[in-house]
């Protein structure tokens, strides 16, 4: 088990240096100069040359990198071409709200689809198993962005029991905070619910063909009972892989999510870097959510070994 924690951990570093190099070398590639985008086209060469040197964008694209890798590894992103105000910061401030919902929509995802799972697996061969199967696939077909607009029409415009956008933090207000996260949380949840639903089916499915759920089915345990005791930590191994795919989607799926019910966090922020140029900002959000993807999957590894005894002995 050591060993392979040892191995997944060099692989993590491996791809971290990579995609590091990735993502800065698509940065310097695009067209256009960042001073000169700050500045205005009005601007004059010598401003644009003393903006660019303030910034060290004269120098060369090596010394650039190993600048930049070196401030992530200090928690320093640098200060934004555009605003000049530090970017840090306000990652941080974004960072917050995004991850409570990713958070909030990942619990949702896996109330709805353990549950629903099961049962579309135990009964398969019955109306209710094939009514919740066509309700999934439903589900998988909505994008995320429609089911928040979907979700706005009914409970903000019509019911009116919900607000339709706004943010309001924890600690200020923790009411309007709940009830202004319930909307989004559902609509990233409720889609990404409907894919894990599948893979539970299938992983659930695949237990109950088992000769040891048999086994204790002959012993008289009824289906449930057994399936609870004996088959849900077998079938928790394939879908931990995939649950960790799905905490990736809800991060790339937060940042339309949050523009269309006005959320500040990290995707609001990256789209105002992108419609702004202002590059490094995008650079180091977008190097936050490869890191919090990979470390995401990482995790995984670390989980499906302890759910795994095999793995702990070295079996492949």
């Amino acid at each position: 088990m050591v060993l392979r924690l040892v191995e997944r951990t060099a692989v993590l570093l491996v791809s971290l240096a990579v995609s590091s190099v990735l993502v800065f070398g698509f940065m310097a590639v695009l067209p256009g100069d960042p001073a000169r985008v700050a500045l205005g086209v009005n601007a004059s060469d010598e401003a644009v040359a003393q903006l660019r040197e303030q910034f060290g964008l004269d120098r060369s694209l090596a010394t650039q990198y190993l600048d930049w890798l070196g401030g992530l590894l200090r928690a320093d992103f640098g200060t934004s071409y555009v605003s000049k105000v530090a970017i840090g910061p306000q990652i941080f401030d974004r960072l917050q709200v995004t991850l409570w919902l990713v958070v909030v929509g990942m619990i949702v995802a896996l109330v709805v689809a353990v549950p629903a799972g099961t049962v579309m697996a135990a009964r398969h061969r019955k109306i209710s198993g094939l009514a919740l199967s066509a309700i999934s696939q439903l589900g998988v077909a909505v994008p995320a962005f429609l089911a928040g607009i979907l979700l706005i029409m009914l409970f903000a415009v019509k019911l009116g029991w919900l607000p339709a956008n706004g943010w309001t933090p924890p600690a200020s207000d923790p009411g309007m905070f709940l009830r202004q996260l319930i909307l989004p949380a559902l609509s990233l949840g409720l889609v990404q619910g409907a894919v894990l639903t599948r893979y539970v089916r299938s992983a659930v499915l695949d237990v109950l063909r088992e000769d040891y759920l048999r086994t204790a089915r002959a012993k008289g345990l009824r289906p449930f009972p057994a399936l609870w005791r004996h088959g849900l930590r077998n079938a928790a191994v394939p879908v931990v892989t995939v649950l960790g795919l799905q905490l990736a989607t809800l991060l790339i799926g937060a940042v339309v999510v949050e523009r269309v019910f006005v959320i500040p966090g990290l995707g609001s922020l990256l789209l105002d870097g992108v419609s702004n140029r202002d590059l490094l900002l995008i650079q180091d959000v977008v190097m936050l959510l490869v890191v919090a993807v990979l470390v995401v999957n990482f995790l995984v590894d670390v989980l499906y070994v302890a759910l795994d005894p095999r793995l702990r002995v070295g079996q492949r």
